[in-house]
């Protein structure tokens, strides 16, 4: 146990510092202050001694400059149980600060203003805060550090019922709760003044990330995994599952979470009305259409039997006619921008259903990075995202591909990016008919997509993530109706592939465009 005599209280919010400068004031707690959080304490009344006074020397530099001292630092950083430590500070007149109780300048909050200027930001990088709350956490043996309001009411009733101690487990979880505010603070800063001197730099040499807890999930993949959902701090895009709203049902699952992720991402890539229904991370159906009811229709027809239990992206606000659809249907989940009222009110009558919303357009997010976590690793890349270029594909058949079948390639090819490789993908105009993913062997792909479309493989255009290794690919193809090819090439037996196409009176196309996803 160790018993507070004296504080040091310096805040930027304020919120709660009365009362509990009262409650430390009613203990006897002596207490130093500076600028800003001194003259609120004074005109409350609550007695406070200036860190002037300690320092023996005057705030300067428009206030940068006022705790950064030895006076200050020395009473914190002195280990109680080392007597030459506490001579060494006794000589110079030190004496001991038992707490800190700090939060810094709003750094976050100012860079998050639109338009916030760089002089803006820089003048709320908190350099004496962090200091001492670093010197504070370093000694937790003997000092406390408390950095937000939230640990006010607890802080404040342990003293009271133990004499003005803090228990050893109270120092050291505020000490790491301290550390990682610091941490915090600190990627914060680095992420923003990365963006601003080394705007072109997507892979820095040291890539500093801070995530907050959201929330605690009922488990992980499975029953018998924990799993709790994080928030990355400083991406600012608003359309996310993280800063989603969820309106109606069940809590939200882990699986249920990498599955919005999964529609939203494809639906983003469309202009069009555009639905995605998704089943265990890959689409079992999408399609563009005239409506956002008729697009869901028509990606949850693509493949009725899975889409059961599915979860639905929809880059459109849900009417009361597409609320009819899906809740005619078993849907585990729905992500749209919004929900017009009659139509949330249907939905929520279906308890169990969960109804997420953007509250912002859905659209894509061309900036966005792709991490995957490995043991002791993390892999970053770019978007795979690409159009695919009318004017650079390479017609390698006999027979060229009409403009609709084109046409049918390019909404092919964006879908087919968001599918597990292996991927054979089947599509007519703009819907899915057949997907064939995430299987080791490429005509295993191409055999399950034809079954996946039964009678609708016939005139489909194919569309592969990656060259075929073999001509086998290409009959599984033309045994379903599959009428034209679109893949990247670049396999050593390319001329078999071709060959086995114009055998099979196809036509296939080359974009040069690999589209692995693993």
């Amino acid at each position: 146990m160790s018993k507070v005599k004296r504080a040091l209280v310096s805040v930027s919010d304020k919120t709660g510092l009365v009362e509990f400068a009262k409650g430390l004031t009613d203990l006897g707690v002596e207490i130093l202050s500076t600028g800003g959080t001194m003259a609120a304490l004074e005109k409350a009344q609550v007695p406070v001694i200036g860190v002037s006074e300690v320092t023996k020397f005057p705030e300067m530099l428009d206030g940068r400059v006022k705790t950064l001292h030895p006076a200050i630092h020395g009473a914190l950083l002195a280990m109680r149980e080392k007597p030459e430590h506490m001579e060494a500070i006794a000589k110079h007149g030190i004496e001991p600060i038992d707490m800190v109780v700090v939060n810094l300048y709003p750094f976050e909050s100012t860079v998050a203003k639109a338009g916030v200027k760089l002089e803006d930001a820089i003048e709320n990088i908190d350099i004496g805060g962090p200091s001492m709350i670093r010197s504070a956490a370093k000694n937790n043996s003997a000092v406390a550090v408390v950095t937000s309001p939230s640990q006010y009411g607890p802080v404040l009733t342990e003293l009271q019922e133990n004499d003005c101690h803090l228990s050893d487990a109270t120092r050291h979880t505020l000490a790491l709760e301290a550390f990682r505010v610091t941490a915090r603070y600190d990627s914060g800063i680095a992420q923003y003044l990365g963006k601003q001197f080394a705007p072109g730099e997507l892979f820095p040499k040291n890539l500093t990330l801070a995530f907050e807890k959201l929330g605690d999930l009922r488990y992980g993949e499975n029953p018998h995994q924990k799993a709790a959902f994080y928030k990355d701090l400083f991406d600012p895009t608003p359309l996310s599952i993280a800063s989603a709203e969820k309106m109606h049902g069940k809590e939200i699952s882990y699986n249920n979470v990498i599955d919005l992720d999964a529609a939203l991402a494809i639906v983003s890539d469309f202009e069009k009305p555009t639905a995605a229904v998704i089943k265990h991370t890959n689409p079992s159906g999408v399609a563009c259409a005239a409506t956002i009811a008729e697009a869901f229709r028509i990606a949850y027809n693509a493949d009725s039997l899975s889409a059961y239990g599915c979860v639905v992206g929809l880059n459109r606000p849900v009417d009361m006619e597409t609320a009819k659809e899906i809740g005619s249907h078993f849907v585990e989940a729905v992500i749209a921008p919004s929900y017009e009222p009659d139509a949330e009110k249907h939905l929520e009558e279906k308890k169990n259903i969960r109804l997420l919303r953007t509250n912002v357009p859905i659209r894509r997010d061309p900036g966005r990075l792709f991490m995957t976590k490995v043991k002791n690793g993390l892999l970053v890349q770019t978007d795979a995202y690409a159009e695919l270029d009318k004017s650079k594909l390479k017609v390698v058949t006999k027979k060229k591909p009409t403009d609709e079948e084109i046409d049918a390639m390019v909404f092919g090819v964006k879908v087919c990016r968001h599918i597990k490789s292996n991927t054979i993908l089947l599509v007519k105009g703009e819907r899915t008919v057949g997907v064939g993913a995430g299987q080791m062997s490429r005509v295993d792909s191409a055999t399950i997509a034809g079954m996946k479309a039964g009678p609708e493989a016939k005139g489909s255009i194919l569309i592969s993530d990656a060259f075929f290794p073999f001509r086998d690919g290409v009959d599984a193809a033309a045994k379903v109706g599959v009428s034209a090819i679109v893949q990247p090439g670049g396999s050593l037996r390319d001329d078999e592939a071709i060959a086995a196409a114009d055998e099979h009176g196809m036509s296939m196309v080359f974009s040069g465009l690999r589209l692995f996803k693993h």
